[in-house]
Order: C-alpha cells, then sequence, then structure tokens
C-alpha cells in the first residue's frame, strides 16, 4: 500500500514525455502524503462493483437530490448527507486500504491498467452503458476505480504513520479520507487532474464525495 519509488519514477517518465503540458511539482511535493510504502493484510470483504448512482442512493434516501447528475445512472455525490445515508443503509465504508487493494487488484503499477498516462478510457461516471462499464473494470471486475472521489472510512491523516498493518481504518475526528476523483474534474485543463486516478493518490474530503459500498464476507461463504 502506497506510492512506491516506482511508481514517482513512472510519473516522472510520463512527465519527461508530456513536455510542460502539466505541472506535476506540486504532486511530487506532496507525495509523503501517500508514503512510505507498507505492508497491510486485509482479510476477505465485499465491494460495491461501481459507486452509487442516483438511483441507488434514492432507494436507501428517498430525500437524495442531485443537481449535478444527468440521469439516474450516474454516480450519486454527497456532501451534508454522508451520514445520513451511512446510517440508512446496511452496508459500510471501505477502509482506505480495502479501497486501495480493490483498485489495484494485484498490481503494483500506477493504475490498474500499468504505468502509462491514464486517458479517458480510464473516465467513467455513468453506468448506463453496460459495454462501456464493462471495459472500465479492473481484474477484480470492479469498474472506473478512480473516476470518482469516493469518501473512505479513515479519518484523514496526511501519512501512513501508526495506521494498522490489519485494514482497520483510523478513527478519532476530523474529515475523512477520499480516493480517485479523476472523472470529477474531465474534461481535463493540463493540471494533472489526471493523477486522481492514480491507485495509490489520497487526499482529504471535500465538498462532494461519492460512494463505492462494501461489506463483511458472510462467515458461510468463507473458505
Amino acid at each position: 500500500m502506497g506510492l512506491s519509488d516506482a511508481e514517482l519514477e513512472a510519473v516522472r517518465a510520463i512527465e519527461r514525455a508530456d513536455g510542460a503540458d502539466d505541472n506535476l511539482e506540486p504532486f511530487f511535493a506532496g507525495a509523503v502524503r501517500a508514503r512510505p510504502v507498507r505492508e497491510v493484510r486485509v482479510e476477505p470483504f465485499l465491494i460495491a462493483r461501481h459507486p452509487l448512482t442516483v438511483a441507488q442512493a434514492r432507494h436507501w434516501l428517498p430525500a437524495y437530490e442531485d443537481s449535478f447528475a444527468e440521469t439516474d445512472t450516474s454516480t450519486a455525490r454527497f456532501e451534508g448527507d454522508v451520514d445520513d445515508l451511512l446510517r440508512a443503509l446496511p452496508f459500510r465504508l471501505p477502509s482506505e486500504a480495502e479501497w486501495e487493494y480493490a483498485a489495484r487488484a494485484g498490481t503494483t503499477t500506477l493504475t490498474f491498467r500499468g504505468d502509462g498516462r491514464p486517458d479517458e478510457d480510464h473516465v467513467l461516471g455513468d453506468f448506463a452503458d453496460e459495454e462501456r462499464t464493462a471495459a472500465a473494470e479492473n481484474a477484480f471486475g470492479l469498474a472506473a476505480m478512480g473516476s470518482a472521489n469516493e469518501i473512505c472510512a479513515d479519518v484523514w491523516v496526511p501519512h501512513f504513520t501508526d495506521a494498522p498493518a490489519d485494514a482497520r481504518p483510523r478513527t478519532g475526528d476530523g474529515p475523512r479520507v477520499v480516493r480517485g476523483g479523476g472523472g470529477d474534474l474531465h474534461p481535463w485543463q493540463g493540471c494533472d487532474e489526471w493523477l486522481l486516478l492514480l491507485s495509490a493518490t489520497r487526499d482529504e474530503a471535500q465538498d462532494f464525495t461519492a460512494v463505492r459500498p462494501a461489506a463483511p464476507v458472510p462467515v458461510s461463504q468463507r473458505t
């Protein structure tokens, strides 16, 4: 878990190849927030194929409104109503370690597709098109990991100091961790927005966030 030296070098290689298209200095300056790389034991868990859609959000939270969503199959985004949703859902948020494990899907590269610069094929915010949704899946069958600004169960700490080694979320007061968000800023304006699609990129929750529910594997189904 975390942003490795190899991944940092892959970003530098992209920077050299792209020239001055993006200013990546803020990314390198903030890389410490996703370091050092650490080993975490992740027990089996269930996680949704994609973030909750508007229609799914309204199933659990009938009063939910989203002025930014274009269709009921678009990713639902929450602000002050996240806790209301969590009280209604029979699920939980993934821990930050679970989210990264799910996003990487067995890889150690920048994204589940490798060390190249992500492009618009990585971005997905509407799940009406089954063919496109399937094309955005990683090896675990999870779609659009990194596209939306997804909230995790952990409280934001700008590094991994004293983080549990068993994938439990860090608890306490303050904003939660978010992962992803590269699709929320698409089309990109040459301000390094694509870096939000990286499996290791992390930040503190601000404004609107998406929710990808998680749950433990039922004991009867464990092997």
